[in-house]
């Protein structure tokens, strides 16, 4: 089986390719936007002689913390052709693979249950509107191409994800891996952690391989179809925090919380019913083993 991956180098792309790799039957092929510029109409024209069973398209313009702010037209003009240009090539040139796209929870109207059937309703959340937008465009086009040439799709929609791999650069961070790196230098240094917000906002997270050999497992279960992989479970700011400063051997009370920083969302739990009834007992890593492993990463890249 031939499988194709855009974003291969982003840190679910390396993931899931790693973990493709063991599987000796695939011929995978992927590539980050150093390599092929996806903004570019004619970008992919070099695969077109390669027969793909398989699309994985994770490739997005966009970063964490509060880029989307600063950043709202280039979001949806970059990503408006990226996703256009990839369905158009495999309209024409790719017509026989099964599409798998990402989503993502800010494409959810914030306040709402955050369950499939509600992903094209409502407003996005607004601190992320254009690039939730781009998201919700990929699926309804992902629904078209299915309506009128019975192209086959899924896309699955993470909570956030954490792990081992993640690249700590001058890139802003997802909001874990922020602060696991504050408080790593904090020790280190002997410094004070300052994390933007006053700490109660919640998240949810999902450990990266638990997601990437879930959405496997629903390849070959859902077809033309959408569904939320997370933990079912979210914790505070100051809660995940906690954990962290726990593994570090760092005193908690140091960290300051600036109430006058960007915070997001106030939650952003997805409903994962559908999953957890598709798979049913799935065994995740629990919250301080995946921290504990994304903590040890981190340590050797400070």
């Amino acid at each position: 089986m031939n499988v194709l991956v855009t974003g291969g180098n982003g840190f679910l792309g390396r993931n899931l390719i790693r973990i493709l790799s063991k599987n000796k039957d695939l011929n995978i092929v992927s590539f980050s936007s150093s390599d092929v510029d996806l903004k570019l109409h004619n970008s992919l024209h070099k695969f077109n002689n390669l027969n793909f069973d398989k699309i994985y398209h994770l490739a997005a313009w966009t970063q964490a913390g509060d880029f989307s702010l600063t950043h709202m037209g280039e979001q949806w003009v970059n990503n408006q052709l990226i996703n256009s240009n990839v369905l158009t090539w495999w309209k024409d040139y790719q017509p026989q693979s099964k599409f798998m796209s990402i989503g993502t929870s800010c494409s959810y109207e914030e306040g709402s249950d955050l369950k499939e059937e509600n992903y094209l309703n409502g407003s996005p959340l607004r601190d992320l509107y254009a690039y939730g937008m781009t998201k919700r465009m990929l699926y309804i086009g992902l629904k078209s191409l299915n309506q009128q040439f019975g192209f086959k799709y899924l896309v699955t929609i993470p909570s956030t994800l954490y792990g081992p791999g993640y690249e700590i650069s001058n890139r802003i961070p997802h909001f874990i891996f922020d602060i696991i790196k504050k408080i790593i230098k904090a020790k280190k240094y002997n410094d004070q952690v300052e994390l933007w917000g006053n700490g109660y906002q919640k998240r949810e997270l999902v450990y990266v391989d638990d997601y990437v050999h879930q959405m496997l497992l629903l390849e070959d279960k859902l077809e033309n179809d959408i569904c939320n992989i997370g933990a079912g479970i979210e914790y505070s700011i100051r809660e995940f925090a906690k954990i962290i400063c726990e593994i570090v051997d760092y005193n908690f009370d140091k960290i300051l919380f600036n109430e006058n920083k960007y915070t997001g969302a106030k939650s952003k739990k997805l409903n994962t019913k559908k999953i957890n009834n598709i798979l049913g007992n799935y065994k995740t890593i629990t919250l301080e083993e995946g921290l504990r492993k994304t903590v040890a990463d981190i340590i050797n890249k400070i």
